[in-house]
This record gives structure tokens, sequence and C-alpha cells, in this order.
């Protein structure tokens, strides 16, 4: 059994480990080039950000080396534990969490704030993963939707009461491997359409966007009149997209905080706040374009020397980044997830298990999602919603989450588990 674990341990994917590494590295760097300095040579300090993250790097590389010592049948075995622990988590977090920036998200131990949300990650990959292997669901009836549904929406939901709509939107991303295992394009669709109304719902008065949705609807019906199936099918559909609309309005004006609505408004051009909720942006927009082709040099980035830019060792990183190295650090880093994504999903398709291919895609997904909007919040496309930068953010919740979420896939790729 020993030397069957040895062969595992050395079958790991270890490119992957060197892209974690190597990204962890630059979060380092750049976390360190985030706090002013007055002497740079003799400024290091174990009780500051990048102390800190240095030691969640080394613990965070024990954790995944350790990880990878573990027979991977346990994660199929325990991931209803798991799932169970992190949704207690969640539960504890909105009592006796801390609030910080408006979200009750961290539960305070010593010195150290655990974010639930972050571990919860892992907790719902491992469920689903389970559930669509022992199960086997073809997601072609509404039994196997619903409970796959469930899995994801208990924790965003218990989120999205902290309320950490960031961390919350995040758990989207489960609907990609659920389509890669036989989900309808449908819902993707679906999915895509509701993004499509809310958007419009606020650049488009929604009495014209009522005429738009009932034209098309009664132009489908006039198409297919002989198909009655498909006309009931229609009508259902074009009343709860008209509901949808008003639902938007609702959640918008009772739901969001008004940080939140400011933030979509700014990113909609529907207002302009220099000096609020926009100064963010703009800041991290002029770092990054300061930056120019490669960088103003390490720790000479005004933007970043002086404070300007709010959340930089956090949400803002990439603003660090974009300045001190330019377009050439960027590519670089981006370039760096991409590889590690293509890497990922490689991986997820030689698998012969279904548990295991299903929680690789959830991995590849997760890190996307943070990936995309997290760059994209930095460069003033997407609204400032406050989710970290993979491996690169400040913060022990989420280097740790990320860590084992990437190594139990390894070691499950190092398995090759021949378990359904």
């Amino acid at each position: 059994m020993q030397q069957q674990g040895n062969r595992f341990f050395f079958n790991v994917d270890w490119i992957t480990v060197l892209i974690y590494i190597a990204l962890c590295t630059i979060g380092f760097v750049s976390i360190y080039a985030s706090i002013p300095h007055h002497d740079p040579a003799a400024s290091f300090d174990f009780t500051s950000s990048y102390g800190k993250q240095l030691i969640y790097i080394i613990t965070g590389l024990i954790l995944g080396l350790s990880i990878l010592l573990f027979d991977g049948r346990l994660f199929n075995v325990f991931a209803p534990f798991i799932y169970g622990i992190t949704i207690l988590l969640l539960i504890i977090v909105l009592f006796v969490g801390r609030n910080v920036g408006g979200n009750q998200a961290w539960i305070p131990i010593g010195s150290f704030r655990l974010q639930p949300s972050e571990f919860a990650k892992f907790g719902t990959a491992l469920l689903l993963a389970r559930y669509v292997s022992t199960f086997n669901p073809k997601f072609r009836d509404i039994k196997s939707i619903f409970i796959a549904a469930a899995i994801v929406l208990a924790p965003l939901l218990l989120i999205m009461l902290q309320p950490d709509t960031g961390s919350a939107l995040v758990f989207l991303a489960f609907m990609f491997p659920l389509y890669r295992e036989g989900l309808s394009g449908y819902f993707l669709l679906i999915f895509l359409g509701m993004i499509v109304l809310f958007v419009a719902d606020f650049l488009v008065p929604t009495y014209i966007l009522i005429l738009i949705l009932t034209t098309i609807g009664g132009l489908f019906i006039y198409a297919n009149k002989r198909k009655q199936k498909l006309i009931i099918t229609t009508v259902l559909v074009t009343l709860v997209a008209i509901g949808y609309l008003f639902l938007v309005k609702v959640a918008y004006t009772k739901v969001l905080e008004p940080h939140q609505r400011s933030r979509i408004e700014l990113m909609l051009g529907l207002k302009t706040d220099n000096k609020g909720a926009g100064y963010n942006v703009i800041q991290s927009q002029i770092a990054i374009g300061s930056g120019q082709a490669t960088g103003r040099g390490f720790l000479q980035g005004t933007q970043t020397k002086y404070g300007y830019v709010p959340e930089q060792s956090t949400d803002f990183i990439f603003s660090t980044i974009g300045e001190e190295w330019g377009f050439v650090g960027c590519s670089v880093v981006i370039g760096l997830y991409i590889f590690l994504l293509l890497r990922l999903v490689n991986l997820a398709e030689r698998q012969r298990s279904t548990f295991s291919r299903v929680y690789g895609y959830s991995v590849a997904c997760i890190l996307f999602f943070h990936v995309f909007i997290n760059i994209g919040m930095t460069i003033g496309i997407i609204p400032v919603i406050g989710i970290p930068l993979p491996l690169i953010s400040y913060g022990g919740s989420s280097l740790w989450s990320f860590t084992i979420l990437v190594f139990i896939f390894l070691k499950l790729d190092s398995n090759r588990m021949g378990f359904i």
C-alpha cells in the first residue's frame, strides 16, 4: 500500500504545482509592493500583510502536499460530511461573524479571520461531484435538476444573507460542470437571457421591454400555431420573463445595498462619481494605464506607493501588477491563469471516474469566474463585487481554499480512480 501511495504521489501533475507556486510568488511580491515602505531594505515584518501572506503561502504548500498523501477515495466518501461542515460554518458566521465592509462574512479566531464562504466552494464541488457520480443523473428529469440545484443553492443563499453578493455569484460557476455532464443547453440560454434582461432593465424603460417580449412571443406563437405544447411553453416563458423584469426592480431597491447599487449604475454609465463609489475603479484604471508596456518598476509605482488605490492588496491587487510591471506583467499573469485553466480542463477530460471529472471542471470554472470578475472589476468592465484574485490577493482563507481545491484534484488525477 505504501508503494502504491508513493507511485500516486509521483504521478502528480507537477506542472500545475509549478503554476500554483508561480502565482503565489507573484501574489507575495505584489502584496509587498502594495504596502508603503519608508525603508524597503529593512521593512520586512511578519505582522504586516506581506509577512502574513508569506506564512499563508508556506502553510498552504504544507497543506497541499499533505493532501497528496491522503487516499483520494476519502474525498468521495467524506464529501457529505465536508459539505455539512461548510454549511454549518456559513450558519455560524451569521451569528458570531465580524462585519467588515458591510459583510458579516468572517469568523474571528484570535488575530486570524476565517471566511467560510471560501471553503464552501470545495465542499460544494465535492458533494456535487459525488451526487453526479453516485446517482448518475441524466439531468433530463426535474428530480435530478432539483437535487443538483439544491446542493449549489444552499450555500449560495446563506452567503447572500451575509450579504456577500460577490462570493455568492461565484457558485453560478457550477452550472458549467453540470452542462458538461448532460444538463440541457436551454439552461445556459436561460442564464444568459437573465443577464441580458437584467442589464436591459436599467437601460430601457420597462414598458418597452414588455412590448418587445410580447411581440417576440406573439411571433413565435404565430409561427408554431399548430403546436400546442410550444404555444403553452412560449406563453409561460414570456410571462416569467416579464415577471423577472419586475423582480429585478424589487431586488435592486430592496435587496442590494446602496454601495452595490452605485457600482452597478457606474458600470452601466447611469451616473458618474469620481470621489465616491467610482473612486476605486478610477484609481485602479490610472494605475494600470500608467504602467504602459513594461511598467514603472518594482516599488516605483506612484499610485501604489502613495496608497491611492483602496483595497490594493486584496480586491485591486491586479492594479499593482499593471502599474509596476505594465502590459508585459499583466500578460504574464493572465497567461499563467489561462495555462492553469487549460491544464485543469485537460486533466478533467482524461479522468476515468465521473467524480474526478466533475470535480475537476468545478475547480476550473470557479477559478475562471474569480479571475474574470476580479480583473474585470479592476479595469472597470464589471461592477466591484469584492472577490479575490486566486492565489495572488492577500488573505489566508482565500489562499488555503484555492490550495485545497487544486490539490484535491491533483490527488484525484494522480490516482485515476476507477470508482463510478
